[in-house]
């Protein structure tokens, strides 16, 4: 769903998939920044975990005309990743599990120490 004021701006835009929503706003409100304003800068990070095809979906998300600022590639955590940024600035990263990594290997292979690992 897209919602664009008098002068075709974007206002709002919703995604849904399956039961979930993803919502993107525009700088429709004093209160409300873009990357654009903010000298490219992001004000959250906004991770989607894809159950398969990370690659397909690089690939479609850049011949949407999304800017891919990283290219797939698998991370010490056992996600494979990449990020696109869309037309607002806005930088997505979209993440597939690729291994299940045990905590202890994960902060050999990081050199950080991690408390509440999630696996």
């Amino acid at each position: 769903m897209l919602a664009s004021d008098s002068d075709g701006r974007l206002v709002h835009a919703a995604m849904r998939f399956g039961d979930g929503y993803i919502i993107v706003d525009g700088e429709w409100a004093a209160h409300i920044a873009s990357p654009a304003s903010v000298g490219g800068k992001n004000t959250r990070s906004v991770y989607i975990r894809l159950r398969e095809d990370l690659g397909a979906h690089c690939e479609k998300a850049r011949a949407a005309g999304a800017e891919i600022v990283e290219e797939p590639i698998d991370r010490f955590y056992g996600e494979r990743q990449y990020r696109a940024r869309d037309p607002e600035g806005h930088v997505w990263t979209f993440t597939q599990t690729v291994r299940i990594v045990p905590k202890e290997e994960a902060e050999r292979l990081s050199g950080l120490s991690i408390e509440g690992w999630h696996r």
